[in-house]
């Protein structure tokens, strides 16, 4: 009776490992699949992160494009929120004939164009901008419709200082409009507020 008690404890005994070893192997198997799906997991949201940071990335950056009287002119990229002398610096720097008109400390954004123009641009801009507030006719450049909206100017004397101007390069100065034919000193005082030679 004790002999065969010890059979069947073994055979009992040799039944359970033999389960268990099954039930270890699914556990192995179960624990990988969740490990390999975990990965999967892990990767799909490391590249979730890097594809946010890259358009993070690329809204903290914006283009410009700086020219004018600055040593390299061109495209150049920046941090978001960037200043203009930042820009002018990438840029090589400003030329000895820059004019200080631009504010340098401004803040720059996408798509921007910084122009740095030069001491005789600015110059010049100053007496357009002059020439056009004080309202005189130019005489070196004024057609003959606007001529005849001059006091005492009609088609013909308008088309007589359109001639002379060809003849001789232009007027050096308002007085010199009395040298063409059929405009005296009566006229020339009537007309002589209301144009300039430039």
């Amino acid at each position: 009776m004790t002999q065969k008690r010890k059979i069947i404890g073994i055979g009992f005994l040799l039944l359970c490992l033999a389960g268990c070893g099954e039930k270890t192997d699914a556990y192995l198997e179960t624990m990988q699949q969740v490990t390999e799906q975990n990965n999967h997991l892990s990767a799909e949201n490391t590249e979730s992160e890097q594809y946010r940071a890259g358009q993070a990335d690329t809204a903290a950056e914006c283009f410009v494009y700086v020219c004018g009287s600055v040593q390299n002119p061109g495209v150049y990229r920046l941090r978001a929120g960037s200043r203009i002398y930042e820009a002018v610096a990438l840029a090589g720097g400003l030329t000895q004939e820059a004019a200080d008109t631009v504010n340098q400390a401004e803040a720059v954004f996408d798509g921007m164009m910084i122009r740095i123009p030069s001491v005789n641009e600015t110059e010049q801009t100053k007496e357009e901008e002059a020439a056009a507030g004080d309202g005189k006719l130019n005489l070196n450049t004024a057609d003959v419709t606007q001529l005849m909206a001059l006091p005492g100017i009609g088609k013909a004397k308008a088309e007589s200082i359109i001639a002379y101007r060809e003849e001789k390069g232009g007027f050096s100065s308002v007085e010199e409009i009395m040298k063409v034919n059929g405009i005296k000193e009566g006229v020339y005082n009537r007309l002589k507020d209301s144009v300039t030679v430039r």
